[in-house]
């Protein structure tokens, strides 16, 4: 029989409505038997007791239902954001305020690399400039032969140079919707969604949306035990032969610090052969890889203006966003894989993308009843209350991008939507009121891989300038830690497993230096993490030096 250890904490936190509070967790193999006093949990039998977190709060490992693995690789490149950002070895990289600065770090990036391959670079975002552009002359300059690539931190926009349109083949006859063209018919540079996107990625090398390596997982696992993630999905996965086998590598090492729940990108894969391989991957699931879920990508992003919106449109005018897909095509994938039986999480950013869903899943579901489906509607920002109903009513989960109230929440009230439609963001108390089953998320590398920050945007919803953005919304902060834990572990089908510390489910914790329900809300942000347990094996976060 493997041995027993004892966790002694502070304070644990079980998100286990049973016994919600305990100062002791037994464990063994990487199970929980128990949690309570050390006389509730003693008679399991010998045990060493494990004092190391005498002074710590335990809660369940953090559960982050919506962010990419490509957070590990997007360290590899310049990081050319507008906020201050720090890397999975802690490093702190300091946010750049004006184009100019940006146009610098990739002057010193390029001076820095040999070769002539790609300079790719991510996080630039020009609706903290008041819209002005990095430009493809700019660009150009920067390098008039090295293609360069530069992400916006949506991952919706790119802007290249003149360089790498050329080895894509976009130019004045360019007839891909997306391509953006000036008064002289030329590509301007900018590239909105996946069409033009992908063009661009097939030349440039390596990139963001590459299927990742098993260094760049790893460091994606360090930063999640920085954060006090313990389960982490990657949804927009490349879960063909090779991203499969790599997946396997990296989660089967002994050091390796996350679990994670890859989904498919559906909108690359024939509906027919996204079917069969989830159907075979699904039965191949590990302990620490989940497969069988698939990602569609409806609309784009809000602040890139490319969102789908219903009428009244953009607030500053701006026109419609685009599809990802043809509509009656992400009917006909909503379909075919809630037919197959399989889970879906829909990216949806505007309430005319999720209305477009909501559609699709009711007539699925009415063609082919299903109960406890928990399909996921992700982002899914400006529903309204007549949706989030219709969601209730449908047995649909709803994952809200909380981070964006703080990010972009100034913006989204004078520029993309107004401060009526604004209010009513990533709306966690609609949900809560209207029965929603929901979590929140970062969608990291579009924001910061941190939980408490996620919980502490959904509590108290400030913006960057210090506004409180529709307080109507706010949701109490034991609320707010549940969307984290056993709320996103519902939306990823997972909470038999992981959310809660209670017998039989996996031995994962957040080690916190202080009890989130015990700082003030406002403080939430601000509770240290020392790291994490999985299955039972404590892991420090990096530590700055």
């Amino acid at each position: 029989m493997p041995p027993i250890t004892v966790f002694r904490a502070r304070r644990i936190l079980t998100m286990n409505n049973y016994r919600p509070f305990a100062t002791h967790v037994a464990v063994r193999d990487g199970i929980v038997l128990g949690a309570g006093r050390l006389e509730d949990v003693a008679p399991w039998g010998d045990y060493r007791l494990d004092e190391q977190f005498a002074d710590k709060v335990l809660m369940p490992g953090f559960v982050e239902g919506h962010c990419h693995a490509e957070e590990g690789r997007a360290w590899e490149m310049p990081y050319v954001g507008y906020h201050d950002r720090r890397d999975p070895e802690g490093r702190l990289w300091p946010g750049l305020t004006t184009p100019a600065a940006v146009v610098e770090r990739l002057r010193e990036a390029q001076a820095a690399m040999g070769g002539d391959e790609a300079l790719l670079a991510w996080g630039f975002d020009p609706i903290f400039f008041g819209g002005e552009r990095v430009t493809r002359a700019q660009l150009d300059e920067v390098s008039g032969t090295r293609p360069i690539l530069l992400m916006h931190a949506s991952g919706h926009i790119l802007d290249a140079n003149s360089a790498l349109l050329a080895a894509a083949g976009i130019d004045a006859g360019t007839d891909v919707e997306g391509v953006i063209k000036g008064a002289d018919g030329e590509p301007t540079g900018e590239l909105q969604e996946m069409a033009p996107m992908y063009m661009a990625f097939k030349v440039a090398g390596a990139g963001l949306f590459d299927p990742p390596t098993v260094h760049s997982l790893r460091r994606f696992a360090q930063q999640a035990v920085n954060a006090g993630v313990t389960t982490a999905s990657d949804l927009y996965a490349t879960l063909d032969e090779a991203g499969v086998a790599t997946y396997r590598e990296a989660t089967a090492q002994a050091g390796f610090g996350v679990r994670l729940v890859p989904a498919m990108n559906a909108l690359n894969v024939p509906l027919a052969e996204g079917v069969e391989r989830l159907r075979s991957l699904a039965p191949t699931s590990t302990d620490r890889l989940h497969l069988g879920r698939c990602k569609i990508m409806t609309d784009g992003s809000i602040q890139g203006f490319t969102a789908r919106l219903d009428p009244p449109g953009y607030f500053n005018g701006a026109a419609n966003g685009l599809w990802n897909a043809p509509p009656q095509t992400l009917r006909e994938m909503v379909r075919g894989y809630h037919a197959a039986g399989l889970q879906m999480h829909i990216h949806a950013n505007g309430d005319e993308a999720s209305g477009l869903m909501i559609d699709a899943l009711a007539d699925a579901l009415a063609e082919h009843p299903r109960a406890d489906h928990r399909h996921t509607l992700q982002h899914c920002q400006m529903a309204s209350e007549a949706q989030m109903r219709r969601m209730a009513a449908l047995g649909i989960c709803v994952n809200l991008f909380a981070n964006h109230l703080y990010y972009w929440g100034d913006q989204h009230a004078a520029l993309t939507i107004g401060p009526d439609r604004a209010a009513r963001m990533d709306a966690a108390a609609t949900a809560l009121a209207t029965g929603v089953a929901f979590a929140i998320h970062c969608d990291a590398p579009v924001t910061p891989l941190a939980p408490l920050f996620t919980a502490w945007c959904a509590v108290n919803r400030l913006t960057g300038s210090g506004r409180v953005l529709g307080p109507e919304q706010r949701i109490p902060v034991a609320q707010a830690l549940r969307a984290i834990t056993l709320g996103a572990a519902y939306t990823l089908h997972l909470d038999h497993l992981l959310g809660s510390i209670e017998p039989g489910k996996y031995a994962d914790f957040a080690v916190l230096g202080e009890d989130p329900l015990a700082v003030p809300p406002e403080a939430l942000k601000d509770v240290p993490v020392w790291g994490t347990v999985l299955g039972g094996v404590p892991r420090p976060a990096a530590r700055a030096t």
